[in-house]
C-alpha cells in the first residue's frame, strides 16, 4: 500500500511540476500586461472589427480580456462595461461562444506545446473558430429574428467581486497559489481515479462507448480516457495527463495533435458552460453548438492528417 501511494505521489508531483513550470511564467506575464493596461488596449483596437461581425464594439474588450486572461477576467470586463452595454440573447450567446473557444490562450497553449502539439496551429484554430462561430451566430440570429430578447446585466453591477478590475500583487499571488494548490490536488486525485478505473476495467467500457466519436475524430482509443478528462474538467488537467502519458506510451504526433486540438477547442465543458450560461447565453448555442463544431473540425483534421496526405506524412516524420 505504501509503495502504491508513493508511486501515485511521484506521478502526481511530476505532472504538477511539469505543468507549473509552464503555467506560472505565462500567468505572471499576462498579469503584468493586464496591470499595465495592454489587455484593454488590445481589446479597444479590436472593437471596430466587432461591428463587422454584428456585435457591439465593447465586445472586443471583453473577448480580448477573456482570451488573454480567462473567463473570469472577461466577466470582470463585462461587469465594468455593463452600464452602457445593451445585449440580447443572440449577442451574449455569440460572445459566450467566442469566450469558450478562446480563453486563457497564452497559458493553455503553453501546456499544449509542452504536451507535443503546435501551439501556433492550435492557437490559430481557437481564434479562427471563435471569430467565425461568433460572427455566424450573431449574424444568423439577427437575420432570422432568433434569440432577440434583451439580457439584463444589472446583477453584474451589484457584484463587487466582478467590478474591482485587476487584482493587487498580494491578492494575485494568493489567488495564484490557491489555484496551483487546487491543480495539484486535482491532478493527484485524477491519477488515483484513472488507476482505479483501469483496474476495474471501466476505462475499457468508456473507450467502447466513445468509439463512434473516436472514429469521427481520428483519435487512438488509448487516448480517449485522458482526452475525456480534459473535455470535462479542463485543459490544464487533461494536458498534464497527456504530457505524462505521451512520455510513457509514445503517442504518435498525429494523436497528440488531434487530442490537443480537441482539448483546445472543447474543454472544461461543465464549469465553463455554466459560467457563460449565467451571463444569459443560450444553452443550445454554447454547449451543443460548441461540441458539434469541435467534432466537425476534428473530423476534417483527421481526414487531412491521414498517413497518405502531405500533412500526415509531415507528422509521421516529426
Amino acid at each position: 500500500m505504501i509503495d502504491y501511494l508513493n508511486t501515485i505521489r511521484r506521478r502526481g508531483t511530476h505532472m504538477f511540476l511539469t505543468v507549473a513550470r509552464i503555467m506560472l511564467p505565462v500567468m505572471a506575464i499576462v498579469y503584468i500586461a493586464d496591470r499595465l493596461g495592454w489587455v484593454r488596449a488590445a481589446g479597444e483596437a479590436l472593437s471596430p472589427v466587432m461591428g463587422v461581425l454584428g456585435l457591439p464594439p465593447e465586445v472586443g474588450i471583453i473577448w480580448v480580456t477573456t482570451a488573454i486572461t480567462n473567463i473570469y477576467g472577461g466577466m470582470a470586463s463585462m461587469a465594468a462595461l455593463s452600464e452602457g452595454l445593451n445585449l440580447n440573447v443572440a449577442q451574449v450567446s455569440a460572445l459566450g461562444l467566442m469566450m469558450l473557444f478562446a480563453h486563457n490562450v497564452p497559458t493553455e497553449q503553453s501546456v499544449v506545446r509542452r504536451a507535443g502539439a503546435s501551439a501556433t496551429v492550435t492557437g490559430i484554430l481557437r481564434f479562427g473558430t471563435a471569430i467565425v462561430c461568433g460572427a455566424g451566430v450573431a449574424l444568423a440570429c439577427r437575420a432570422m429574428g432568433w434569440l432577440q430578447q434583451p439580457v439584463s446585466l444589472s446583477w453584474m453591477r451589484q457584484e463587487a467581486s466582478l467590478t474591482q478590475g485587476p487584482q493587487g500583487v498580494g491578492a494575485w499571488l494568493l489567488s495564484t497559489a490557491e489555484s496551483m494548490g487546487l491543480i495539484l490536488i486535482i491532478i493527484i486525485a485524477l491519477v488515483v481515479l484513472l488507476d482505479v478505473l483501469e483496474r476495474l476495467k471501466i476505462t475499457q467500457l468508456v473507450t467502447r462507448l466513445l468509439t463512434p466519436i473516436l472514429k469521427i475524430s481520428g483519435l487512438e482509443e488509448r487516448a480517449a480516457p485522458l482526452t475525456t478528462v480534459g473535455v470535462l474538467l479542463g485543459l490544464a488537467y487533461g494536458g498534464a495527463l497527456i504530457i505524462e502519458a505521451a512520455e510513457r506510451e509514445n503517442y504518435s504526433a498525429r494523436t497528440r495533435l488531434l487530442a490537443l486540438s480537441w482539448l483546445s477547442l472543447c474543454h472544461a465543458l461543465i464549469e465553463d458552460t455554466l459560467l457563460i450560461l449565467a451571463l444569459g447565453a443560450n444553452l443550445w448555442v454554447i454547449l451543443v453548438g460548441r461540441v458539434l463544431v469541435t467534432l466537425l473540425i476534428l473530423a476534417s483534421m483527421a481526414a487531412l492528417t491521414q498517413p497518405h496526405t502531405r500533412w500526415g506524412q509531415r507528422l509521421a516524420r516529426s
